[in-house]
Formats: C-alpha cells, structure tokens, sequence
C-alpha cells in the first residue's frame, strides 16, 4: 500500500504527474487548495466514521445527533437545514435514527405540518459521547501545531470560506 506521500508523488521526484508544463495556465492538481481540502475531508471523514462504528452511527448519522444535543432545532425542517439536507433525505435518516431508538418524531399541536424532532434517553446517552469522540479526532488533527498556528489556521480557514461564499452562485 502507498503512502500518502507516495500517492502525492509516485515518481519520487517531487513533480506531479498532473502538471504539464506545456499548458497555458500549468496546474498541479495536489498543490490545489480545494484538492487538498477534499483530501483532508476524506480522510478525516473515514476516521470519524470509524470513530462511531462502536456506538453504531455512520458518518451520515451522528451530525443530526449532535445538532439534537448541543442546539435543538425543534423541527424537522431546522435540523434538516444545520444538517445541509433535503426534507427526504432527512426523513430517511431519522427512519433509521428512529428505528434504533435514538430520537422521535412528533406532530405539533400547533401546527399538524410541523414535525418535532428529540434525542430519546437513549439517544442523549449516545449524543453526549460524541463530543468526546470529536475533541480527540481534532486533537490529533492539530498535533504539532502551537496554539497560535491553530488560531492562525483557523482564521485561514474562515478567510476561505468568506472568499468562497462571496463567489458567484454561492
């Protein structure tokens, strides 16, 4: 199996196989910001999930917990917002969150459309170890860094995302 680095660079040389110096405009596909992005968000994405095999939770499922413990949206239609899903694909996620015991749904009294959404005992009990299981992720995610490096990067990261939200169409 490669490494990471190998995979970056498999002729060993330092260049990248992507790279052409002959375009107009050359690009290196692994120096790119949004390449290196996804890349980390992949990895870290399978080491989360990987986290939550032993509490039973697929990447998908422990967001919409969290958001249920640390800032309760109400309603279906709020977390499905913070969760950045459609209204059927979060119907499909509670089906399992439900059929596994961690949250329910209920009816508003107010209003029969609006769908109430809660952490079952079961489900707070569950929730309230992601955070742990999280801190430890991003704790090693910064190994080496000094606090002022995180700070910095933090502040990278919240520059990019502005510059991204401000492009056309965001």
């Amino acid at each position: 199996m490669k490494s990471p680095r190998e995979e970056d660079d498999p002729a060993g040389d330092g260049t990248c196989p992507l790279s052409d110096p002959s375009l107009p405009v050359p690009f290196e596909v692994e120096r790119s910001i949004g390449f290196q992005l996804r890349r980390i968000t992949t990895l870290l994405g399978a080491e989360v999930e990987r986290r939550m095999e032993p509490l039973g939770l697929t990447d998908a499922q422990w967001k919409p917990l969290l958001r249920l413990l640390l800032d309760p949206p109400g309603t279906a239609a709020a977390l499905a917002r913070m969760c950045h899903l459609d209204a059927g694909g979060l119907t499909r996620l509670l089906d399992r969150l439900e059929a596994k015991g961690l949250c329910q749904r209920e009816r508003s009294l107010e209003d029969r459309r609006v769908v109430n959404i809660a952490l079952t005992p079961e489900g707070r009990a569950v929730a309230e170890r992601l955070p742990a299981i999280l801190t430890g992720v991003q704790d090693e995610l910064l190994a080496g860094f000094s606090e002022a490096e995180e700070a910095q990067l933090r502040d990278f990261l919240a520059r990019i995302y502005a510059n991204t939200r401000a492009m056309p169409g965001s």
